[in-house]
């Protein structure tokens, strides 16, 4: 690395280099195995915090950003993790970097599925080999791990109103001299919260906000709806006002402008570089008086951010770093709020994610690097694609099913039913409030809608599943993916809170397969049920085998029994093979143990508690929160006919639990063969109260 003269934060660093252009960043790299610095890394390696950034020429930089590649397609592929959103930030981050002083300033990161470069450009790339496994690095932006991680929240369209409330604070507190940046997707950009944040940001001049565009016309899938089209006009017609304003300030001050240096912003003067950026705020566009007394009109092109408030710096090419470098040394010069719009493309760097028409390998498993292809195909269908499939035999069957997602087509297994019925599928991008109550219109309408969801998103639209849909009783089916434990994506991904949500919903009845043959059965009977809502949950993980019931009382299937009736386990979904397996071993020490799946978990089945009322205790198993689960619902339900039978509730602790694998994680919370039989006997040495919360 080359020593240069010290660079102040804010200004676009100078280049050592006397080309506007670096070399062409971004090729597809070959990466044979994952490789760790510093051995094959030097630049990667040497650095310890962003500050060395700026010590680098555009030679050095580029050279950078094909060892950051190098490193993400080695590590990444090994690993698991989110791989096409990283490799198309890797200018962006580094620009972010040299231009903005972290964490004086602050970088505020919507998602984190983009946030592992900015890891490792703060010092983070020791241990990368463990991302996002148990004591390694998470796969989203962690507060505990680095200072430079401020906010860890990986639901999306959030950081707009992080953004707006920390200036907020800032202002009030007279700390002006901090910048606050917020990067963002083009499809996180669909969600509703941003819109509310872009009207209070946008109303604010005297708050400076740096919104940062990442579009890459992707979330997972494509980005849709009019702003998609918007952003796409925006890319075909607006000229680059990083260039413009560059020649503007050539003519005005009659000099050649570096290709590191930004245009002057003296706000005594009014701030030239807020009157050149398009605005909205400058009459017919004028720029102000030139060098040679001319006025240096530029052109109008009115767009959706000019007409909130915002100064506009792009389109900006975002593999580009001395673009990027001026448009952001700008924006923070303007001292008001700008959104700099950043062109980049997701996976860029790796041929097969560039390839991936899909979701430009967005979030992969295990890869042979070489190819992009899994190491290993898998042995067993997931819950997913269990679902897609018959989701689409129904569809054939039943006209009046239609499918929604919120951006998510792909991974929430709904691409096949879209592909299938194109007209009976809407993907309303990422806006789970709209889905919902979408869906409910669509009920209304005469139709069945399935409204396919990650499990901890189901929060977001919480209000929405409650006043719009249950309280009139539409016939909406919400099918929730990644229920439970999901591992490697952290608390922020585990689905452990929906039964507690759903269970205070009025004539909400929720269903949990515990195999693939039940998950068949219980989705055709909620695209029939006509008076209400309807749920179903499935874990992130292979299809478990079939537990046949040798018996069914009602809804109720019984799947073990013993001659004597000591313990009754409720199994909930997949639990119920630990169940099984637990009951085997305790009635071969000589407590009788009856096992049973309700299949409709909420409400109670009264046939699960008149079940329960015959033994001598009941523990209930499921992989929600303890907190207002199926298990507070059983012993509610229990108390209420007066009987004596404790109940023991085994689930997950109330707290947010950090990424690892799923079986760990269902070993560490007691949620097995052995945590089960561990906990049946303690309960029988210490009966706990019919209402316990214990485990």
């Amino acid at each position: 690395m080359s020593p240069r003269p010290a660079h102040t934060p804010g200004t676009a660093p100078e280049p050592r280099t006397g080309s506007r252009k670096p070399a062409p960043a971004g090729r597809a790299v070959s990466v044979t195995a994952p490789g760790v610095p510093p051995a094959h890394f030097p630049l990667l390696s040497a650095l310890t915090a962003p500050k060395d950034l700026r010590a680098l020429t555009y030679e050095d930089l580029t050279a950078l950003a094909g060892e950051i590649r190098a490193f993400l397609i080695g590590t990444v592929c090994a690993t698991g993790g989110h791989l096409g959103p990283n490799l198309g930030v890797v200018e962006l981050s580094i620009a972010l970097h040299r231009v903005f002083d972290s964490p004086h300033d602050t970088l505020l990161f919507d998602i984190g599925h983009q946030g592992y470069v900015h890891k490792l450009l703060t010092g983070r790339a020791e241990g990368f080999d463990r991302l996002r496994q148990a004591g390694g690095p998470s796969g989203y932006l962690s507060r505990a791990e680095s200072e430079h991680d401020v906010i860890e929240n990986s639901h999306a369209s959030t950081v707009l109103s992080y953004a707006d409330g920390l200036a907020r604070a800032r202002h009030l507190a007279g700390d002006t001299g901090r910048a606050v940046v917020a990067v963002i997707g083009d499809g996180a950009l669909t969600g509703g919260m941003c819109w509310e944040a872009l009207n209070n940001l946008g109303g604010a001049p005297d708050r400076p906000v740096v919104i940062v565009l990442n579009d890459n016309t992707r979330s997972y899938a494509p980005t849709i709806g009019a702003l998609a089209d918007h952003l796409q006009h925006l890319r075909a017609t607006t000229p680059d006002s990083v260039d413009w304003l560059l020649e503007a300030d050539q003519r005005t001050r009659g000099r050649t402008t570096g290709p590191g240096s930004a245009p002057d912003t003296d706000r005594s003067n009014g701030s030239r570089g807020s009157r050149n950026t398009r605005d909205g705020h400058g009459g017919s566009g004028s720029a102000g008086p030139s060098a040679g007394g001319e006025e240096a009109v530029l052109p109008v092109t009115r767009n959706l951010f000019h007409l909130l408030g915002f100064a506009y710096l792009g389109p900006v090419d975002g593999h580009h770093l001395p673009s990027l470098e001026e448009a952001l040394a700008m924006a923070r010069n303007l001292r008001r709020p700008v959104v700099v719009h950043a062109v980049t493309v997701k996976g860029r760097g790796y041929a097969p994610a560039e390839a991936d028409t899909a979701d430009c390998m967005h979030a992969v498993g295990i890869l042979d690097p070489a190819t992009g292809r899994p190491s290993t195909a898998a042995r067993t269908p997931s819950w997913t694609s269990v679902f897609a499939g018959e989701l689409c035999e129904l569809g054939e069957r039943h006209q009046e099913i239609v499918a929604i997602t919120a951006a998510m087509p792909g991974p929430t297994g709904l691409a096949r039913f879209a592909e299938r019925f194109p007209h009976r599928f809407f993907d309303v991008g990422i806006a789970e409030q709209h889905a919902v109550t979408s869906a409910a219109g669509l009920a209304l309408g005469g139709l069945h809608p399935v409204v396919a969801i990650y499990a901890t998103f189901l929060g977001r639209a919480f209000d929405q599943v409650l006043m719009d849909v249950a309280l009139h009783r539409l016939p909406v089916t919400f099918v929730l993916d990644r229920a439970g434990v999901t591992g490697p994506d952290g608390p922020s991904h585990h689905g452990m809170w929906d039964l507690t949500l759903l269970g205070a919903v009025p004539g909400m009845r929720v269903a949990v397969p515990r195999d693939a043959a039940r998950l068949r059965e219980l989705l055709a009977e909620a695209v029939t049920h006509t008076t209400g809502p309807t749920a179903l949950r499935f874990a992130k993980a292979a299809v478990t085998d079939d537990i046949p019931a040798c018996t069914r009382l009602g809804p109720v299937d019984v799947l073990h029994r013993s001659r004597t009736r000591d313990v009754l386990l409720v199994a909930i979904g997949p639990l119920a093979g630990p169940a099984v397996e637990a009951a085997r071993y305790l009635e071969g020490q000589g407590i009788g143990v009856t096992v049973a799946d309700p299949r409709w978990v909420l409400p109670v089945p009264p046939g699960l508690t008149e079940l329960a009322t015959q033994h001598r205790l009941a523990v209930t198993v499921e992989d929600n929160t303890r907190a207002g689960g199926v298990g507070t619902a059983v012993a509610r339900a229990v108390a209420d006919t007066g009987s004596r039978v404790p109940v023991r509730i085994l689930g997950l602790p109330g707290r947010f639990l950090a990424h690892g694998t799923r079986t760990d994680i269902l070993t560490a919370t007691r949620l097995t063969a052995q945590g089960i039989i561990h906990s049946v006997l303690r309960a029988r040495a210490n009966p706990p109260t019919h209402d316990s919360g214990g485990q």
